[in-house]
């Protein structure tokens, strides 16, 4: 798999944070699909935040399917398909999160699943590629307003 992580990693800008860094290890991934790694540093100012622990995770993991599906065949008379079958791709970020102090973290869990339509991958590259290029300059524009909403629950 060509996914890698290098690092650090840059963060995303957060309210309260300067200049957010993640240094990190590579890890073992739950599934055999995958690719994992745990935060072991953190740079700038993020007050508060941990660094991964058995008990309290903070990892990042990418699972590929385990197996890719192929395109159907299109409908002999209509010439159509009827059914794409879908290939998941699974982003996973694991942080522990302690729900009121005093208390063991619990483990906040945030998924960004993308179903390919099987056969695009060749037939429509640059608008899988488009796909990727919007999530991640959306997600880094709202970077911190999502976290702003997490926290205070308004939009």
């Amino acid at each position: 798999m060509s996914i890698s992580i290098s690092s650090p990693v840059t963060g995303g800008a957060q309210t309260g944070f300067t200049s957010p860094t993640y240094t990190t290890a590579s890890d073992v991934a739950p599934d055999v699909n995958g690719k994992q790694w745990a935060v072991t540093a953190l740079g700038g100012t993020q007050t508060g935040v941990r660094v991964h622990t058995a008990s309290d995770p903070f990892t990042v993991t990418y699972v590929r399917p385990k197996v890719f599906k192929p395109v159907g065949k299109p409908h002999p008379v209509s010439g159509v398909l009827t059914s794409v079958p879908k290939n998941s791709h699974v982003i996973i970020v694991r942080k522990g999160a302690i729900p009121l102090a005093g208390q063991a973290p619990s483990t906040l869990l945030v998924r960004c699943n993308i179903e390919v339509p099987a056969g695009s991958d060749t037939a429509d590259a640059a608008n899988l590629r488009a796909a990727i290029s919007l999530l991640v300059g959306a997600l880094t524009q709202i970077s911190a307003g999502l976290g702003d909403t997490l926290v205070s629950g308004l939009s």
